[in-house]
């Protein structure tokens, strides 16, 4: 074989070895944050695309309205517009008369809170009477019904205003300790069924509280977590302490 056939040869059995792999940062502009990093940007009104489920939030231990009020919070970063409706919080001899989370959400736009607690603990003998904590417990349910329903009415599809006052509707309800109130006699299971059944498909409702597993949403809830105490230091007797339990 000539010098010229091997060349000829050699040049038609050659592999391509070019290399056509995606870079990382090929990969990564392919992902929904292109690749960049986070960082905070000003608060716009704005509306979810995939908002519609139904948390429960529960347990023994401490953590179920702290994780509430962060997805709350991340919720109004995006823009959306939230609510949080607390009951059984109205106050105690145990803490001071301020919240750390409510003097926050004053500070952010786009959420808001409404507290319809009794003053004192259900249950808990400290002089507070029973017969007020049910009729309080009952008035704040039927507020979560009324905002569930303004929801309905309104288009969770679009952005909402910040300012907008709750009637108006609301991408995220946080209904704070109606859980609690179940297991103390205090509302009905079927009651709370029924609400959630009611909502309207944009909305995601938050629902926290109880120490007792809330069997009766296992067929409404699309995400049930439990939080369960190891170790709490109220155990050795530390008292609530402001800026992390109120």
């Amino acid at each position: 074989m000539s010098n010229d056939d091997s060349h000829t040869a050699d040049t038609t059995n050659a592999t391509d070895t070019t290399d056509t792999t995606d870079t990382a940062d090929d990969v990564r502009k392919n992902t929904p944050g292109k690749g960049r990093k986070p960082d905070a940007r000003t608060i716009e009104p704005s509306a979810p695309d995939e908002f519609g489920l139904v948390q429960v939030w529960w347990g023994g231990g401490k953590g179920k309205t702290t994780a509430a009020l962060g997805m709350g919070f991340r919720a109004a970063g995006h823009g959306f517009r939230v609510h949080l409706l607390q009951l059984m919080k109205g106050g105690a001899d145990s803490v001071e008369d301020v919240r750390g989370e409510y003097n926050a959400i004053a500070a952010v736009p786009g959420i808001t809170y409404e507290n319809l607690g009794h003053y004192g603990w259900a249950g808990m003998r400290d002089g507070s009477d029973e017969a007020d904590h049910a009729t309080q417990a009952e008035a704040g349910f039927e507020r979560a019904r009324e905002l569930v329903a303004a929801a309905g009415e309104a288009d969770l599809s679009k952005p909402l205003p910040l300012d907008g006052p709750a009637e108006d509707g609301v991408h995220m309800l946080i209904v704070d300790e109606v859980l609690y109130a179940v297991s103390m006699g205090l509302l009905d299971e079927s009651a709370v069924v029924d609400f959630v059944e009611s909502k309207p498909e944009n909305l995601e409702l938050v629902l926290t509280g109880s120490h007792e597993r809330p069997d009766y949403l296992d067929d409404v809830a699309d995400l049930i977590t439990q939080v369960k105490m190891e170790k709490h230091p109220f155990e050795t007797g530390q008292r609530a302490r402001k800026g992390t339990e109120y």
